[in-house]
């Protein structure tokens, strides 16, 4: 049985993990942790991680950047494996994760669906064919109006896993407001649209002469995150410490 601290429990994905956590067999929410405290659940929510005395395996986090330097160092005391989700991470808290790391096992991903994943893994292979043949890449992320950092975590992931293949770094280009030039071949354009209800849409566009190709992930419902999350959760108890991604999950 792996016993799990949900941080962030009453945001909407630690509902939606909550729910789908009651499927597995293997797994159970043993606390919560949540700024607002409210508490629906059968397990104890705390309002801070200081004031959680549950012994746990794993913590999964869905709670926003300004709480994970808190998470990380209470993780790194206890040596207690996390998955981190929360994104709009800054420069020095991704040095954090990694210095977390040396102390306990961390899995950290942009998106945790497996479809996404699988999409990492594709972009690897094609994008320095369509590089050399001349094509230019976009990448244009949608989501729900309610979503604070812009871009999405996922795009750069997109953009990342593109530009890690590629021979030539290609610079990142997020408004062309302020520019009338034609278009720099190395470059890769992120553009983000929000609004309404969406709950995650990326298409990578690889736009040649004369064709487009576009390569496009939807998500229809947050469970899709909430899974990958759980999966991660049952992969990562009991792991050395080390950084680990979804693709160790998916091995």
């Amino acid at each position: 049985m792996v016993n799990m601290i949900m941080h962030g429990c009453n945001g909407r994905m630690g509902h939606v993990i909550v729910d789908l956590c009651r499927e597995y067999e293997d797994v159970t929410i043993v606390a919560g942790v949540d700024a607002f405290g409210e508490n629906n659940y059968d397990f104890p929510v705390f309002k801070s991680l200081d004031e959680c005395d549950v012994k746990a395996d794993v913590v999964v986090d869905f709670s926003n950047a300004a709480a994970v330097n808190g998470l990380l160092d209470y993780c790194a005391a206890k040596g207690l494996p996390i998955v981190l989700c929360s994104t709009g991470l800054s420069p020095e808290q991704l040095d954090k994760v990694k210095e977390t790391s040396t102390k306990t096992a961390v899995l950290r991903s942009a998106n945790m669906s497996v479809g996404v994943n699988a999409l990492l893994k594709v972009l690897k292979e094609v994008s320095p064919l369509f590089a050399e043949a001349g094509f230019d890449i976009e990448i244009v992320e949608k989501h729900h109006n309610q979503k604070l950092d812009s871009p999405s975590g996922t795009a750069i992931a997109l953009a990342d896993a593109i530009n890690d293949s590629l021979t030539e770094k290609y610079d990142y280009v997020y408004d062309r407001s302020q520019r009338r030039e034609k278009r720099p071949v190395k470059e890769i354009g992120i553009s983000a649209v929000r609004g309404g209800t969406i709950v995650g849409d990326h298409d990578v566009i690889f736009a040649g002469h004369d064709e487009v190709v576009t390569i496009s992930h939807r998500a229809y419902s947050r469970a899709i995150f909430g899974k990958g999350a759980i999966e991660a959760a049952r992969f990562l108890a009991g792991k050395k410490p080390g950084m680990y991604d979804m693709a160790d999950v998916l091995a």
